[in-house]
């Protein structure tokens, strides 16, 4: 399988993948240093929301 090089990405993608690891840490971060628990479903939902955002955009971008 040939891959692209990154610059035939769409910007989008890097944005998603920015989001992703984001709400990544954001949920970590909620989870063992506070009490937090409504604001930790709703980065942790934010978060399923990219990635699968992501996911949709790698298997439908040409190419790939």
């Amino acid at each position: 399988m040939i891959r692209p090089p990154m610059s035939e990405l769409p910007v989008m993608w890097f944005g998603l993948l920015a989001l992703v690891s984001i709400f990544g840490v954001a949920t970590w971060f909620l989870d063992n240093f506070t009490e937090r628990n409504e604001l930790k479903k709703v980065t942790a939902i934010c978060g399923v929301i990219s990635m699968l955002s992501l996911l949709y955009l790698t298997y439908t971008t040409e190419g790939i």
